[in-house]
């Protein structure tokens, strides 16, 4: 197969995909939760689906893509979702690019994408805002650096664990 046909037909995947991720964002809508839906695929594959939880579950970090991890993980039996592809229906916040990232996905592919969102009254440039230009001390909440001498006792802790399974 050549390059060009490989390409063609990993695009094609994608599509496909990608449909699935709208579908799930518009389902979710009707369930009652977010707009949003995402899936993550490995090897021509879906491994898992996720949808925006944030006001069914309570929980302001379940969103599809996060959703979508710790089921893919969970499916997988890894922490690492290495040779994955995350595939959402809107460009992910900075938390949900964040996971993906400590997931060790391979691939990010969306469709809508911030400005989009933003429209629909989700605006996440305010959190895009905030890491990129505003330093700690001018972010809505609090920061500070309690120094304390046994500060590092945890990371002592795990770099002597020899059995540590490394991330």
């Amino acid at each position: 197969m050549t390059t060009d046909t490989l390409e063609t037909g990993i695009r094609e995947f994608e599509r496909a995909w990608m449909e699935k991720a709208i579908e799930l964002a518009t389902t979710s809508v009707q369930n009652g939760g977010g707009p949003f839906g995402a899936l993550i695929a490995r090897g021509g594959e879906i491994v898992a689906l996720g949808n925006n939880q944030v006001t069914a579950g309570l929980d302001p970090t379940a969103h599809a893509e996060v959703s979508a991890i710790r089921a893919a993980c969970k499916t997988l039996g890894s922490f690492s979702l290495e040779g994955c592809t995350l595939v959402t229906s809107c460009e992910p916040c900075p938390m949900c690019l964040s996971s993906a990232l400590w997931a060790r996905v391979d691939r990010l592919v969306f469709s809508a994408d911030r400005h989009d969102a933003a429209v629909a009254g989700f605006d996440d440039r305010k959190f895009y805002d905030l890491f990129e230009k505003r330093p700690q001390a001018n972010w809505p909440m609090t920061v500070e650096h309690l120094d304390l001498p046994h500060r590092t006792q945890p990371f002592d802790a795990w770099i002597a664990k020899s059995d540590r399974v490394d991330y």
